[in-house]
């Protein structure tokens, strides 16, 4: 695809503007040069001949623009971005320079600029259907689907045998609720292109879901004769098949997606959920057990894998795997309901009872909430877990554990160092020894203020044993009974409250301690994290969630691999409050940035660790989640230069990060 990509762009090449004439033949051998290695897709030599012409004229503003089409086509999105600029900055009306730069920051989740580069290039060149195209695009990634569809009609109008336009003005009328339009939009897409398994694949998925199997498995079949190796329609045609009863093709198809890529996950678990329907519990087994290796802090893994060993007589794994469900996430009502069924068979009346209490109390707890909107994100745990799930399934572990790249390895190299908060830790060596490097006074009034000598601001998880942990809450809640709280009060218990992960509680109890006291920093600052932290959990559970995600961009050929990832706006947004009310705290930067960082806001998280080691020389973990960022952004020179420095004050990971990155650098 990409050779045609620089087919389309360097046709615009041969138009430009003429040079003088003494040195006129070695800048067009230069241009033709670079073009050569590009439609060879050596992109690294073009540059370096670009690099060549632009040194003898740094005014060629169409040096800059093809050396950023080059970067796109290696990820240096940033190094694409600089150069669509310097184009720009060379010549204001460049509309093609503004029109890729707008891709580019799309790219990169900057979808205000985008829009505004876009808007541009159509003002200058309101006759071209592509930048019209690459808008709807960008607007149907930013969830404008109005606004898109516009765009779509605009760019349909002048380009009328472009399927993939239709497809995806398709799903901005399904995001609207508008089925039929959607359906329109898919039909003329297999019209305009019936070789394409991607409109079948769009329109079959619709038929499912409206439980429409017999017509979605024609488009399945069809898909799949056109592409024997399009893999969705063969994970699809397998839900269409469970969904019809006929779990052996359905296992078929799963094969055959496993075959075509034998690290999907979430193929696996559904493989484990047909296996466990018709009592292949020992191969159930053998793929939950491989799904808990990709995705180790997923609840559903263990729970599911609970149910199987329970069937094959494994009681002690079945109940080990409740209680990991419910160490993952402790309001799982249906983990101990059937724990204490579990614990029932095995002669532990006192434990059956006191899980069956607990279950209870939770369902009585949920059914309470239904009516309050804060909770209508949170799943409903006392229902089953055995559907099988949509491709766009998000089956991961912690979203801390990567950047933005839901496949993304998990070896320690490639994850962030966790979000600070005010947490409860016996006092060791390395507390100590992180609280001499950054002094906030107001970080110590605070911690005399609440008055409780384990309170300590840290990215550690708490060393205090759980069983203690929830004493304490125990301990402060018979206190809150006695007497009216105070928000210091309201404020511990709000943080033994998440360490215990009663994170809907915990964020309840932060909001009535800010409701007392509305102008402490560090209470935004802890009920931020919590809702971060209770997102991460949901997101192993809320498995409905879906992406949206576009194949290609015909219109102007450039790849736009933008997603979506879970919504952290209100945890975003009680860190903008703490930075509000106590602009000097580089512990809140950083904290913003994780939160822009996981999603997929990558440079504004580079500009807040920036800021947050400007306030804090110090801040390690600052270098290396900026590291990171930069190596995500493809500056991998700069990323491992802060590694380095994160390394040298004192962040371990950092040398097993630089080992992971300097080898797999080309």
């Amino acid at each position: 695809m990409r050779k045609s990509i620089i087919r389309t762009l360097l046709t615009l090449v041969i138009v430009l503007s003429a040079f003088s004439a003494s040195t006129q033949y070695n800048r067009e051998y230069f241009f033709w040069m670079g073009r050569q290695f590009m439609l060879r897709n050596n992109y690294p030599e073009a540059i370096r001949i670009l690099n060549s012409l632009l040194r003898f004229d740094a005014e060629a503003y169409e040096g800059y623009f093809l050396r950023g089409i080059a970067k796109y086509n290696l990820d240096d999105l940033l190094g694409a971005d600089t150069d669509f600029t310097l184009a720009i900055e060379h010549n204001p009306v460049f509309t093609n320079a503004y029109n890729y730069r707008a891709i580019t920051r799309s790219r990169l989740g900057n979808y205000d600029d985008a829009l505004n580069d876009f808007h541009e290039a159509i003002e200058l060149r309101p006759d071209l259907p592509g930048p019209y195209y690459s808008r709807g695009v960008t607007r149907l990634l930013n969830e404008q689907y109005e606004e898109a569809i516009e765009d779509f009609d605009m760019f349909i109008r002048q380009e009328k045998k472009v399927a993939d336009a239709y497809i995806n003005r398709g799903i901005c009328y399904l995001q609207l609720k508008d089925t039929l339009k959607a359906y329109e939009n898919y039909d003329t897409a297999i019209r305009t292109n019936r070789e394409d398994p991607n409109g079948y694949n769009r329109r079959g998925i619709l038929y499912m879901q409206q439980k429409r199997f017999d017509e979605a498995e024609k488009d399945f079949d069809t898909a799949i004769l056109n592409d024997s190796t399009y893999l969705l329609s063969y994970f699809n045609r397998a839900l269409v098949y469970s969904d019809t009863n006929r779990p052996m093709l359905a296992l078929g198809d799963f094969d055959r997606v496993i075959e075509l890529d034998s690290t999907n996950s979430l193929t696996y678990f559904n493989r484990a959920i047909v296996r466990s329907q018709i009592g292949d519990y020992n191969r159930a087994l053998e793929d939950y057990n491989r799904v808990a290796q990709y995705s180790p802090n997923n609840v559903l893994v263990y729970y599911n894998r609970a149910g199987v060993y329970s069937q094959v007589g494994e009681i002690k794994k079945a109940i080990d795997d409740y209680t990991q469900a419910i160490k993952l996430y402790p309001d799982f009502a249906n983990a101990y309901l059937n724990r204490s069924y579990l614990r029932a068979m095995m002669g532990d009346p006192k434990g059956a009872r006191a899980d069956r209490d607990t279950a209870e109390k939770k369902i009585s707890d949920y059914k309470s909430r239904l009516s309050d909107s804060t909770y209508s994100i949170y799943a409903d745990t006392t229902q089953k877990f055995d559907k099988l799930l949509s491709f766009d399934a998000k089956l991961t572990g912690s979203t801390f554990e990567s950047i933005t790249d839901n496949n993304a390895s998990q070896d320690a190299g490639t994850r962030l160092m966790p979000l600070f908060k005010f947490t409860l830790m016996y006092a060791d060596s390395a507390s100590t020894a992180n609280s001499m490097l950054y002094h906030a006074q107001r970080v110590e009034d605070f911690k005399q203020r609440i008055g409780n000598p384990r309170l300590a601001l840290s990215r550690r998880q708490s060393n205090i044993d759980p069983d203690s942990l929830i004493m304490m809450d125990r301990e402060l809640a018979q206190k809150m009974l006695q007497q009216e709280p105070s928000w210091e009060m309201l404020f511990e218990r709000g943080v033994t409250q998440s360490l215990i992960r009663q994170y809907t509680n915990a964020v309840n109890t932060f909001t009535s301690a800010i409701s007392a006291n509305p102008s402490n920093p560090f209470l935004y600052l802890n009920r931020s994290t919590t809702r971060a932290e209770m997102i991460d959990f949901i997101s192993s559970i809320d498995n409905s969630y879906q992406r949206i995600t576009i194949d290609s961009d015909p219109a102007n050929r450039l790849r736009n691999s933008g997603s979506r990832t879970y919504n952290y706006d209100d945890a975003i947004e009680d860190i903008n409050k703490a930075i509000k009310l106590y602009p000097d705290f580089a512990y809140s930067y950083y904290n913003r940035a994780n939160l822009y960082a996981i999603s997929n806001m990558l440079p504004e998280a580079y500009d807040d660790y920036t800021r947050a080691i400007e306030l804090n020389p110090s801040f390690g973990e600052a270098y290396y989640n900026r590291g990171l960022v930069q190596i995500f952004m493809k500056d991998t020179r700069k990323g491992c230069l802060d590694l380095s420095k994160a390394g040298e004050l004192g962040i371990e990971n950092a040398y097993e990060a630089l080992r992971y990155y300097t080898s797999s650098d080309e």
